[in-house]
């Protein structure tokens, strides 16, 4: 009778052991799609994001972290390859006509390809929106409703869970809370907002526990107009976006259901910023500021806020770094695997059109500075834009640090073109159609669309980019030293735009 409740016990003591020995060092990686940093860890004073907000609490959340463009798929081109677009080849969108696809020499960098070179076992989820597929091969592919992110978080409970002795790294993006789904036709209004993805009528996904919000008290970002269309947008985005957060607190659960949440690094951050003229495909602030959330359970300092400026570029060196797989010294791979060592296994590759050499990343790994406040990383940040739909060439280049920011609005001389979702937003027409002297954010609806070919802010004392100096006299000298910057390292990147300063 003794041995009974012994032989009883075995099965939890064979799962406790099981969990115990369960691989470490996981990596959730998490990507949203067009989301500015509204969330209650950055100060946001209406967002309901808890989940998020726990994780930052228990981290890092970089105050300062930025997109090197503001465009879905050269965004992510960016993340999964630690390389400026304009040098991986991905100018602009991957899918239908618009056709842009990464350098076939990435291949050696991509994030999948190096973590499953590190030892990991690979699964993407939701939005991928970059190419070749070769090139960003993960060996697990999961499918769910990319609004739902209660759903994804549950079709990935197997992956995350599995029995295997290889830690994991899961791709988590979001279709949310991009826009899209229609318009809310309950609106008395006449320009109608976009739904962002929700379900009209109030009606909530599978699930899904809905978080509604009163237009009447959402803030309004420096580059948008107080408006009543604005603002009915805007409650529909926060929405969007707190259905993230139950998507996240959905994989928190997974984690410590399976002892695998001390075991597992968390990273939260978005494409770029929010779908709104002034934000998305713009390279201002509000197109290029991120949120950027890491829970390293490794890391002894916690609920650390840092003010580092921090890029896209740096996320497959710092993922790579945290699984031990990353040469430090020489920035890339350890297990470096030659473009085209790995093509010549593919005789329907061309070898003389691989892409340019590219042996290194341009980012650099964060994973050191997690837990110190005061630490930096970068001194000046750049971004490049040159397509978001095929049909929208306005090339722009950035060069910032924190003190000034210089634009180059290369195309200066067409209409800034808009993304046709953002031309159609009700926030925007409903200041284009007063007139172009009517007020859209910093600026009017026709200095909007009309962009000198300098913009030069001094983004200490302007962070809201309010005051354009480049025609200034005083800031003659400054303009100068900071075009002379960009144009250095346009020539260390190979940039192709860079001929551009000695024609037209």
């Amino acid at each position: 009778m003794k041995i009974l409740p012994a032989l009883l016990a075995l099965p939890f003591l064979s799962l406790g052991l099981s969990s115990l020995d369960a691989a470490e060092r996981n990596v959730i990686f998490i990507i949203t799609d067009d989301e500015s940093p509204t969330l209650g860890c950055y100060g946001d004073p209406v967002a309901k994001t808890p989940a998020i907000d726990a994780i930052a609490a228990d981290g890092t959340v970089f105050l300062n972290a930025y997109a090197t463009t503001a465009s879905c798929a050269a965004s992510r081109s960016v993340v999964m390859s630690g390389l400026h677009n304009h040098r991986n080849g991905q100018y602009g969108h991957q899918h239908a006509y618009h056709k842009f696809e990464s350098w076939k020499t990435v291949v050696s960098l991509s994030l999948p390809r190096v973590m499953a070179g590190a030892g990991y076992r690979t699964g993407q989820i939701g939005k991928f929106h970059v190419g070749p597929e070769q090139v960003y091969r993960f060996e697990n592919y999961l499918k769910a409703d990319g609004r739902n992110p209660v759903a994804m978080a549950e079709t990935s409970r197997d992956f995350i869970t599995a029995d295997d002795e290889k830690p994991f790294f899961l791709y988590f993006a979001t279709s949310d809370p991009h826009r899209g789904g229609g318009k809310d036709e309950t609106s008395q209004r006449e320009l109608k907002p976009d739904l962002f993805g929700n379900k009209p009528n109030r009606q909530s996904f599978p699930g899904v526990e809905e978080v509604f919000y009163d237009p009447a008290n959402v803030p309004i970002p420096h580059f948008l107009t107080d408006s009543p269309e604005t603002r009915e947008e805007l409650a529909q985005y926060y929405q969007s976006l707190s259905r993230v957060d139950q998507g996240v607190a959905r994989l928190v659960e997974i984690l410590k259901e399976a002892d695998l949440y001390e075991k597992t690094m968390i990273v939260f951050t978005s494409d770029h910023g929010m779908a709104f003229a002034g934000g998305k495909t713009t390279v201002y602030e509000g197109g290029l500021k991120v949120p950027f959330v890491v829970r390293n359970p490794y890391e002894k300092k916690r609920g650390v806020k840092s003010e580092a400026l921090i890029s896209h570029i740096d996320i497959t060196p710092s993922l790579l770094d945290f699984a031990g797989g990353l040469n430090r010294e020489a920035n890339r791979p350890k297990n470096f695997v030659p473009a085209k060592d790995f093509w010549k296994d593919f005789p329907e590759i061309a070898m003389d059109n691989l892409g340019p050499n590219l042996n290194d990343y341009h980012g650099k790994s964060w994973l050191s500075i997690l837990g110190d406040p005061a630490a930096e990383h970068w001194e000046t940040l750049h971004a490049s834009h040159t397509f978001h739909e095929i049909q929208m060439y306005y090339p722009m280049r950035v060069v910032r640090d924190q003190k000034y920011k210089l634009i180059w609005n290369i195309a200066h001389g067409l209409p800034y073109p808009f993304a046709s979702d953002l031309w159609a937003a009700s926030s925007f027409q409903a200041q284009f159609r007063q007139s172009l002297d009517a007020p859209y954010g910093q600026k009017s609806v026709g200095e909007y669309i009309n962009r000198p070919a300098f913009e030069l802010y001094d983004i200490a004392k302007d962070p809201y980019e309010a005051n354009n100096l480049a025609g200034d006299p005083g800031f003659t000298e400054v303009l100068r030293e900071y075009q002379e910057k960009m144009k250095a390292f346009q020539k260390e990147m190979d940039d192709p735009w860079i001929m551009k300063w000695e024609y037209e």
